[in-house]
């Protein structure tokens, strides 16, 4: 899969044979906006100025409440290109790099706060969209370069989504949505994200943490709209942000999957073309020795 590293997405709209309409690299980055977090919600800075990174426009954020430990979202990416120096597919580097200047927009806002349902949401975005990625090993150093950059544990969210998922598994439709009447590590996590989302300045409300709540449903077969409302009911989280979150969520996994397919293909053709070349070659090289030899028999 060498050549997936060299192969750059936008390409494909000149050498595919279908013709399909293809989302490039840079249309699913400016799909990938609508996954952006709001500033004037999400992010409550001091300061703001923009600059060049790597051939794109991005926000250099001055967290309030982090001190005079002021870190911008360069240098969080800069980080994580230090920690993670190999070429990442075009496709895939278009999201990573999307989601990182998103979530240091969560990570240094005045009222953040890591909480375990967050970590489940963000680990199943990630997961779904490397999914298939050439290496399990570099998915892998990726996320951990990744949640490191940002100066937080990447064991940690690991642990946390096991614990979750191994929870919900074991949960129907009603208890799920009953935590609040049962005792247990979970239930007292999701007790506590109840009590400060409903004290409106203690809770900081993302898509991460709205995927995390459909992962759980998700696991525990509690599919019906009805259950997710009551679970956003108990846990004081509005219905309809989740909604809209999930919404963009399903859409940018549809638009990766048809580009991911179509990477496939690209990637599948090309290898035939360079077999049947080097067939080619091999064919002529073999009657070239034979007329050779033939020459030299016959005195020619």
């Amino acid at each position: 899969m060498a050549a997936v590293n060299s192969v750059s997405f936008s390409g494909l709209s000149q050498c595919s044979d279908r013709r399909l309409p293809i989302p490039s690299a840079r249309s699913l980055a400016s799909h990938f906006d609508g996954f952006r977090f709001r500033k004037s919600v999400f992010c409550h800075y001091s300061g703001v100025r923009t600059s060049s990174f790597s051939s794109r426009m991005v926000i250099h954020c001055m967290a309030s409440g982090t001190g005079s430990d002021v870190t911008t979202v360069a240098e969080t990416k800069a980080n994580f290109l230090k920690a993670y120096k190999r070429p990442i597919p075009s496709i895939y580097n278009t999201v990573v790099q999307e989601l990182i200047v998103q979530q240091h927009l969560m990570r240094y806002k005045k009222t953040y706060r890591y909480d375990p349902v967050f970590a489940l949401g963000f680990v199943t975005v990630y997961d779904r969209l490397m999914e298939g990625y050439p290496s399990d090993e570099d998915r892998d150093a990726i996320f951990q370069a990744y949640i490191n950059a940002l100066n937080e544990d990447p064991e940690q969210y690991r642990i946390d989504a096991q614990k979750l998922e191994e929870w919900a598994r074991s949960q129907t439709a009603a208890s799920l949505v009953e935590f609040a009447s049962r005792e247990g590590e979970v239930e007292s996590i999701l007790k506590d994200i109840a009590e400060r989302a409903g004290s409106k300045g203690n809770f900081s409300y993302s898509r991460f943490f709205a995927i995390g709540l459909f992962r759980l449903l998700e696991l525990a077969n509690a599919s019906e709209p009805s259950i997710l409302e009551k679970l956003c009911a108990a846990l004081n989280v509005d219905k309809k942000g989740v909604d809209r979150d999930l919404d963009v969520y399903r859409n940018l996994l549809s638009k990766l999957v048809q580009a991911k397919e179509l990477l496939k293909e690209y990637v599948d053709r090309e290898k035939k073309k360079r077999d049947e070349r080097a067939g080619s070659q091999t064919a002529s090289e073999a009657i070239t020795k034979c007329l050779g030899e033939y020459s030299m028999q016959t005195g020619l």
